[in-house]
């Protein structure tokens, strides 16, 4: 090797020495208001509903087979799982640009000069052949590629923890759509047996009517009130059908019968549901984490648009052999080789790369603020969600009271009508109004449980449960 070769090589080593430094903010969680407990919380407590398993949450067996169902099949998820993977190698080709892009060239050329005639004494067919291998490498002075692949890197945690989200979105949208299904079934039931009750009042006051002891009046209002209970029956078989339809989506198969378990009435609700504090939202809620890798992703991307202000450094690299004869091309051919380093830059841009670095910190800054309003919405829906169920339990209570009275009054009109002591419409009215309050506590029952599917999806759940974030590939990696 020539002495000018040595130099060239010690001073590309000395450029790849160069401290280099990743220009840009470095990444700093924004001071976010937030608070030492949740709104109608007392006292902070360490241990979360969203630390439980969603199978532990929603102990119904076959609702927990339509959620493992749906978190097989369903093509949203599928789809979300789909995008982690494009953003996992979008991330890998932003860090393929710390590596070398290595290159080849092989030239074969057959010529001949003869019509040159006198001008030139060499004359006839020549062959010549070239084999190079070349190398061109971008040297990371100020940091670009790292800020880069930092934005990459960012942007594939975003998508993951979109991912997680739609998981969580899925299992909470299950359980939700199940209640509704359940608390429809017994609507139905009510439905079916306010009927019979009905009919029943309406045959007495036909044999009261034929026995000449009552009139035509109240057997035509008996079978009224008949009638409009009986509608509701196909409306409700409709919506459960509905239902079925849209839990069969979830599950991602095509619209038919669900399978169902425990009734409303039988469903279990936890004694106790802890919230934790609001802190920990910012590593269990979805939204949150994939609002502030957003935010990541964009801060890093500042220090890109200011590495446009600097050169960028690279070297330039071939080595090869050329000969007349394709033997002798990898043998006792011509050696060729050079080394370049380059240092490449624009003067004058008119404003367009400090124009580019003030939009991208304006981006860094509605990102900021994108971040503390996501934040904001799940302290609200986290305190809606547990006064909700505070609340809902005395409603329940006081509509329970309710239908207890009402039955005992449809039992005692009942037994007075049949004793000549009370009108029919003593009857009719306690049975009328047994009805809707015997809905609105079935309602009151779902909206507890929902109530609970909705504090587990605000908080986060089963964060715990969720697998680790995944990893870029690495160069060569399969």
């Amino acid at each position: 090797m020539t002495g000018r070769a040595r130099r060239s090589i010690a001073c590309a080593v000395a450029v790849l020495a160069l401290p280099g430094c990743a220009i840009g903010p470095d990444y700093r969680r924004p001071e976010l208001p937030t608070p030492d407990t949740f709104r109608s919380q007392t006292l902070a407590e360490a241990a979360s509903l969203a630390d439980l398993p969603w199978w532990e949450v929603f102990d119904d067996e076959a609702l927990g087979a339509l959620i493992r169902e749906a978190l097989e099949y369903n093509l949203d998820l599928r789809e979300a799982v789909a995008r982690v993977e494009r953003a996992r190698y979008v991330a890998a080709v932003a860090r393929s640009e710390f590596f070398p892009e290595i290159g080849y060239e092989g030239d074969a050329s057959l010529g001949d000069d003869t019509t040159l005639g006198t001008l030139s004494p060499n004359t006839g067919t020549e062959d010549a052949y070239l084999a190079i291998v070349n190398a061109v490498w971008e040297i990371d002075v100020w940091g670009r590629i790292r800020r880069s692949s930092e934005a990459a890197r960012a942007d594939l945690l975003a998508s993951d923890a979109f991912r997680r989200g739609v998981v969580l979105s899925l299992v909470a949208g299950v359980a939700q759509a199940y209640f509704e299904l359940r608390e429809l079934d017994l609507e139905l039931e009510i439905a079916r047996a306010t009927v019979e009750s009905f009919q029943e009042t309406l045959d007495i006051f036909e044999r009261q009517y034929r026995g000449g002891v009552a009139s035509r009046l109240d057997a035509l209002r008996a079978e009224a009130a008949l009638a409009q209970t009986a509608a509701t029956i196909p409306d409700l078989e409709r919506l459960i059908f509905a239902k079925e339809s849209e839990l069969s989506v979830l599950a991602g198969r095509p619209p038919g019968d669900v399978a169902r378990g425990a009734t409303l009435l039988e469903q279990s609700m936890p004694p106790e549901v802890p919230a934790g504090v609001p802190s920990d939202l910012l590593a269990r809620r979805p939204d949150l984490i994939a609002v502030e890798q957003n935010l990541v992703a964009e801060n890093a991307l500042v220090g890109v648009a200011l590495s446009e202000f600097f050169p960028r450094v690279g070297l330039t690299a071939f080595a090869g052999s050329a000969s007349s004869e394709l033997s002798d091309l990898l043998t006792s051919g011509t050696g060729l080789w050079s080394l370049v380093g380059s240092a490449v830059g624009r003067a004058f841009t008119f404003g367009r790369n400090l124009y580019t670095y003030r939009a991208q910190r304006a981006v860094v800054e509605a990102a900021v603020a994108r971040y503390e309003q996501v934040l904001l919405v799940a302290l609200g829906e986290v305190a809606d969600s547990l006064v909700a169920r505070e609340k809902l339990a005395d409603v329940r209570a006081e509509q329970e009271r309710a239908v207890a009275a009402l039955r005992e009054s449809l039992r005692i009109a009942r037994t007075r009508y049949l004793g000549g002591l009370a009108s029919y419409l003593e009857v009719l009215d306690a049975q009328q109004q047994l009805f809707p309050a015997e809905n609105d506590l079935a309602r009151t029952r779902r909206d507890q449980l929902l109530a609970i599917v909705a504090l587990y999806r605000t908080l986060g759940g089963g964060w715990s449960q969720q697998p680790p974030a995944p990893a870029v590939p690495l160069p060569f990696a399969p």
